[in-house]
Protein backbone atom coordinates (compact mmCIF):
# COMPACT_ATOMS: atom_id res chain seq x y z
CA UNK A 1 0.00 0.00 0.00
CA UNK A 2 1.00 3.46 -1.15
CA UNK A 3 2.61 5.12 1.94
CA UNK A 4 2.35 8.81 2.08
CA UNK A 5 2.90 12.05 4.27
CA UNK A 6 0.81 14.31 6.00
CA UNK A 7 1.05 17.01 8.19
CA UNK A 8 3.30 15.44 10.30
CA UNK A 9 2.15 11.49 9.90
CA UNK A 10 3.49 8.72 8.05
CA UNK A 11 0.09 6.98 6.29
CA UNK A 12 -1.52 4.88 3.80
CA UNK A 13 -2.52 7.09 0.94
CA UNK A 14 -5.84 5.71 1.53
CA UNK A 15 -6.26 7.34 4.74
CA UNK A 16 -4.71 10.42 3.87
CA UNK A 17 -7.79 13.80 4.28
CA UNK A 18 -7.59 17.17 3.51
CA UNK A 19 -9.92 19.87 5.06
CA UNK A 20 -12.51 20.77 2.18
CA UNK A 21 -11.67 24.60 3.46
CA UNK A 22 -8.00 23.89 2.58
CA UNK A 23 -7.17 27.01 0.67
CA UNK A 24 -5.23 24.54 -1.51
CA UNK A 25 -8.13 23.13 -2.77
CA UNK A 26 -10.25 26.27 -2.82
CA UNK A 27 -7.56 28.17 -4.49
CA UNK A 28 -4.74 26.41 -5.23
CA UNK A 29 -2.76 28.27 -3.06
CA UNK A 30 0.06 26.68 -2.50
CA UNK A 31 3.52 25.07 -4.36
CA UNK A 32 5.17 21.99 -5.41
CA UNK A 33 8.13 20.12 -6.43
CA UNK A 34 8.70 16.94 -8.06
CA UNK A 35 12.31 14.82 -7.71
CA UNK A 36 12.86 12.10 -9.59
CA UNK A 37 15.25 9.28 -7.58
CA UNK A 38 17.38 6.77 -9.55
CA UNK A 39 18.11 3.31 -7.78
CA UNK A 40 16.78 5.53 -4.50
CA UNK A 41 19.00 8.25 -4.97
CA UNK A 42 16.92 11.72 -5.07
CA UNK A 43 18.54 13.43 -8.40
CA UNK A 44 19.74 17.17 -7.57
CA UNK A 45 18.09 16.95 -4.33
CA UNK A 46 19.68 20.08 -3.12
CA UNK A 47 18.42 22.09 -6.31
CA UNK A 48 15.00 20.70 -5.37
CA UNK A 49 14.69 22.00 -2.26
CA UNK A 50 16.31 25.47 -3.21
CA UNK A 51 13.58 25.56 -5.89
CA UNK A 52 10.72 24.98 -3.50
CA UNK A 53 11.78 27.35 -1.31
CA UNK A 54 12.04 30.21 -3.56
CA UNK A 55 8.55 28.95 -4.74
CA UNK A 56 7.17 29.62 -0.89
CA UNK A 57 9.18 32.74 -0.63
CA UNK A 58 7.09 34.11 -4.02
CA UNK A 59 3.86 33.30 -2.53
CA UNK A 60 4.90 34.87 1.07
CA UNK A 61 4.78 31.14 3.05
CA UNK A 62 7.22 30.39 5.72
CA UNK A 63 8.91 26.81 5.47
CA UNK A 64 6.91 24.50 7.47
CA UNK A 65 10.07 22.05 7.58
CA UNK A 66 14.07 23.03 7.82
CA UNK A 67 16.10 21.09 4.89
CA UNK A 68 16.85 18.43 7.54
CA UNK A 69 12.90 18.15 8.23
CA UNK A 70 12.34 17.87 4.36
CA UNK A 71 15.67 14.95 3.76
CA UNK A 72 14.27 13.24 6.86
CA UNK A 73 10.53 13.42 4.83
CA UNK A 74 12.47 12.40 1.20
CA UNK A 75 14.46 9.62 3.38
CA UNK A 76 11.48 7.82 4.76
CA UNK A 77 9.37 7.77 1.17
CA UNK A 78 12.05 6.85 -0.62
CA UNK A 79 13.52 3.97 1.58
CA UNK A 80 9.61 2.13 2.06
CA UNK A 81 8.75 2.82 -1.29
CA UNK A 82 8.75 -0.49 -3.92
CA UNK A 83 10.12 1.11 -6.74
CA UNK A 84 14.33 1.81 -7.46
CA UNK A 85 13.05 4.41 -9.76
CA UNK A 86 10.65 7.13 -8.12
CA UNK A 87 8.39 10.30 -8.72
CA UNK A 88 8.88 11.87 -4.88
CA UNK A 89 5.65 14.94 -5.11
CA UNK A 90 5.84 17.44 -2.21
CA UNK A 91 2.96 19.73 -1.84
CA UNK A 92 2.59 22.69 0.22
CA UNK A 93 -0.43 24.50 0.46
CA UNK A 94 -1.38 27.87 3.36
CA UNK A 95 -3.60 25.20 4.70
CA UNK A 96 -7.20 25.33 6.22
CA UNK A 97 -9.23 28.54 6.67
CA UNK A 98 -12.55 29.04 9.18
CA UNK A 99 -14.23 31.36 6.50
CA UNK A 100 -13.45 31.35 2.80
CA UNK A 101 -11.72 34.69 2.12
CA UNK A 102 -9.07 35.87 -0.32
CA UNK A 103 -7.21 37.23 2.10
CA UNK A 104 -4.06 35.51 3.95
CA UNK A 105 -5.27 34.41 7.30
CA UNK A 106 -3.55 36.12 10.16
CA UNK A 107 -2.03 32.64 11.09
CA UNK A 108 -1.16 30.16 8.31
CA UNK A 109 -1.58 26.56 9.13
CA UNK A 110 -0.10 24.68 6.11
CA UNK A 111 -0.92 21.36 5.07
CA UNK A 112 2.32 19.74 3.76
CA UNK A 113 1.82 16.44 1.50
CA UNK A 114 4.37 14.17 0.38
CA UNK A 115 4.33 11.18 -1.79
CA UNK A 116 6.10 8.95 -3.82
CA UNK A 117 5.16 6.87 -6.89
CA UNK A 118 6.94 4.82 -9.91
CA UNK A 119 8.91 6.87 -11.98
CA UNK A 120 8.62 5.60 -15.76
CA UNK A 121 11.27 7.34 -18.51
CA UNK A 122 10.10 8.05 -21.89
CA UNK A 123 8.95 4.67 -23.98
CA UNK A 124 12.00 3.38 -26.12
CA UNK A 125 9.86 4.44 -29.03
CA UNK A 126 9.84 7.77 -28.17
CA UNK A 127 13.31 8.40 -27.71
CA UNK A 128 13.88 6.55 -31.16
CA UNK A 129 11.38 8.01 -33.15
CA UNK A 130 10.93 11.70 -31.73
CA UNK A 131 7.11 13.16 -30.89
CA UNK A 132 5.01 15.35 -32.75
CA UNK A 133 4.16 19.02 -30.64
CA UNK A 134 1.36 21.87 -31.55
CA UNK A 135 2.37 25.28 -30.69
CA UNK A 136 -0.13 27.77 -28.52
CA UNK A 137 -0.91 31.24 -27.21
CA UNK A 138 0.97 31.32 -23.50
CA UNK A 139 -1.92 32.08 -22.18
CA UNK A 140 -0.88 31.59 -18.32
CA UNK A 141 -0.11 34.31 -15.38
CA UNK A 142 2.81 36.62 -15.22
CA UNK A 143 4.62 34.78 -12.59
CA UNK A 144 4.87 31.10 -14.00
CA UNK A 145 8.65 31.12 -12.77
CA UNK A 146 6.69 29.96 -9.25
CA UNK A 147 5.97 25.88 -8.80
CA UNK A 148 2.20 26.47 -7.79
CA UNK A 149 -0.57 24.39 -7.37
CA UNK A 150 -2.79 26.49 -9.95
CA UNK A 151 -2.13 24.59 -12.88
CA UNK A 152 -5.28 25.22 -14.77
CA UNK A 153 -3.95 26.75 -17.68
CA UNK A 154 -1.09 24.28 -17.83
CA UNK A 155 -3.84 21.49 -17.52
CA UNK A 156 -6.04 23.35 -20.73
CA UNK A 157 -3.08 23.98 -22.86
CA UNK A 158 -1.50 20.27 -22.03
CA UNK A 159 -4.89 18.60 -23.17
CA UNK A 160 -4.54 20.64 -26.40
CA UNK A 161 -1.51 18.13 -26.98
CA UNK A 162 -3.36 15.23 -26.04
CA UNK A 163 -6.48 15.92 -28.19
CA UNK A 164 -4.15 16.40 -31.47
CA UNK A 165 -2.83 13.28 -30.64
CA UNK A 166 0.90 14.94 -29.50
CA UNK A 167 3.30 14.96 -26.66
CA UNK A 168 3.60 18.42 -25.76
CA UNK A 169 2.03 22.30 -25.98
CA UNK A 170 4.93 24.19 -27.38
CA UNK A 171 3.91 28.25 -25.74
CA UNK A 172 4.43 31.00 -27.18
CA UNK A 173 4.10 34.53 -25.88
CA UNK A 174 3.82 37.85 -28.16
CA UNK A 175 6.05 35.67 -30.51
CA UNK A 176 8.78 34.37 -27.89
CA UNK A 177 8.78 30.93 -26.68
CA UNK A 178 8.42 30.80 -23.16
CA UNK A 179 8.34 27.01 -22.84
CA UNK A 180 5.82 23.79 -23.13
CA UNK A 181 2.76 23.20 -21.14
CA UNK A 182 4.66 20.69 -18.69
CA UNK A 183 8.29 20.73 -19.88
CA UNK A 184 10.69 22.92 -20.87
CA UNK A 185 11.72 23.93 -24.76
CA UNK A 186 15.15 24.20 -26.19
CA UNK A 187 16.78 24.15 -30.59
CA UNK A 188 19.14 23.68 -31.78
CA UNK A 189 20.47 25.39 -35.33
CA UNK A 190 23.78 24.99 -37.07
CA UNK A 191 25.08 23.06 -34.24
CA UNK A 192 24.60 25.98 -31.52
CA UNK A 193 21.99 24.80 -28.29
CA UNK A 194 19.48 27.74 -27.63
CA UNK A 195 17.96 28.16 -24.54
CA UNK A 196 15.29 30.68 -23.35
CA UNK A 197 15.87 33.06 -21.07
CA UNK A 198 15.45 32.02 -17.35
CA UNK A 199 12.15 34.58 -15.67
CA UNK A 200 8.97 35.14 -14.61
CA UNK A 201 7.45 33.85 -17.72
CA UNK A 202 8.69 30.24 -17.24
CA UNK A 203 9.73 27.96 -14.57
CA UNK A 204 13.18 27.56 -14.26
CA UNK A 205 13.93 23.25 -14.84
CA UNK A 206 16.36 21.72 -12.70
CA UNK A 207 16.81 19.06 -16.15
CA UNK A 208 17.05 22.70 -18.11
CA UNK A 209 20.06 23.17 -15.84
CA UNK A 210 21.22 19.61 -16.40
CA UNK A 211 21.10 19.88 -20.18
CA UNK A 212 22.94 23.29 -20.72
CA UNK A 213 25.45 22.04 -18.16
CA UNK A 214 25.92 18.93 -19.86
CA UNK A 215 26.37 20.59 -23.37
CA UNK A 216 28.84 23.20 -22.04
CA UNK A 217 30.61 20.43 -20.50
CA UNK A 218 30.89 18.10 -23.86
CA UNK A 219 32.03 21.32 -26.33
CA UNK A 220 28.51 22.15 -27.52
CA UNK A 221 27.70 25.85 -27.48
CA UNK A 222 25.22 27.82 -25.41
CA UNK A 223 23.89 30.76 -26.13
CA UNK A 224 20.50 31.59 -23.96
CA UNK A 225 18.40 34.52 -25.06
CA UNK A 226 14.80 34.85 -26.54
CA UNK A 227 14.32 32.33 -29.38
CA UNK A 228 10.94 34.04 -31.28
CA UNK A 229 8.55 31.88 -33.27
CA UNK A 230 9.96 31.83 -36.84
CA UNK A 231 13.46 30.25 -35.46
CA UNK A 232 11.55 27.36 -33.77
CA UNK A 233 10.03 26.53 -36.70
CA UNK A 234 13.33 26.54 -38.62
CA UNK A 235 15.18 25.12 -35.89
CA UNK A 236 17.31 21.72 -37.17
CA UNK A 237 16.19 20.13 -33.59
CA UNK A 238 13.51 20.98 -31.00
CA UNK A 239 14.12 19.09 -27.69
CA UNK A 240 11.69 18.40 -24.63
CA UNK A 241 13.21 18.73 -21.24
CA UNK A 242 11.61 17.70 -18.14
CA UNK A 243 12.09 15.44 -14.50
CA UNK A 244 9.80 12.77 -16.28
CA UNK A 245 10.43 13.46 -19.78
CA UNK A 246 14.47 13.47 -19.62
CA UNK A 247 14.84 15.11 -23.01
CA UNK A 248 12.52 13.84 -25.93
CA UNK A 249 13.37 15.22 -29.55
CA UNK A 250 10.07 16.90 -30.89
CA UNK A 251 10.18 15.89 -34.87
CA UNK A 252 7.24 17.44 -36.09
CA UNK A 253 6.14 20.68 -34.78
CA UNK A 254 1.98 21.93 -35.94
CA UNK A 255 2.08 19.33 -38.56
CA UNK A 256 5.14 20.52 -39.68
CA UNK A 257 8.59 18.57 -40.03
CA UNK A 258 11.46 19.65 -37.92
CA UNK A 259 14.84 19.32 -39.56
CA UNK A 260 15.23 15.72 -40.97
CA UNK A 261 11.70 14.88 -39.45
CA UNK A 262 13.88 12.50 -37.12
CA UNK A 263 15.79 13.08 -33.73
CA UNK A 264 19.01 14.58 -34.83
CA UNK A 265 22.62 13.69 -33.85
CA UNK A 266 23.05 16.56 -31.55
CA UNK A 267 20.01 14.85 -29.90
CA UNK A 268 21.18 11.89 -29.57
CA UNK A 269 24.60 13.04 -27.95
CA UNK A 270 22.49 14.58 -25.16
CA UNK A 271 20.25 11.59 -24.64
CA UNK A 272 23.70 9.90 -24.05
CA UNK A 273 24.94 12.22 -22.11
CA UNK A 274 22.02 12.64 -20.11
CA UNK A 275 21.66 8.56 -19.54
CA UNK A 276 25.08 8.65 -18.30
CA UNK A 277 24.93 11.60 -16.35
CA UNK A 278 21.73 9.74 -14.64
CA UNK A 279 23.69 6.38 -13.78
CA UNK A 280 26.26 8.28 -12.36
CA UNK A 281 23.98 9.80 -9.91
CA UNK A 282 22.37 6.37 -9.58
CA UNK A 283 25.49 5.13 -8.60
CA UNK A 284 25.90 8.12 -5.87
Amino acid sequence: MALCYLNGEFLPLAAARVSPMDRGFLFGDGVYEVIPVYGRRPFRLEEHLARLQKSLAAIRLSSPLDEAGWRAVVARLVGEAEWEDQSLYLQITRGPMAVRNHAFPKEARPTVFALAEALSPPPPEQVENGVAAITAPDYRWLRCHIKATSLLANCLLRQMAVDAGCAETVLFRDGVLTEGAAANVLVVKQGVLHAPQKNHLMLSGITYDVVLELAQRHGLPVVVRDIFVEEVFAADEIWLTSSTKEVLAVVELDGRQIGAGAPGPYYRAMYRWYQAFKESARRG
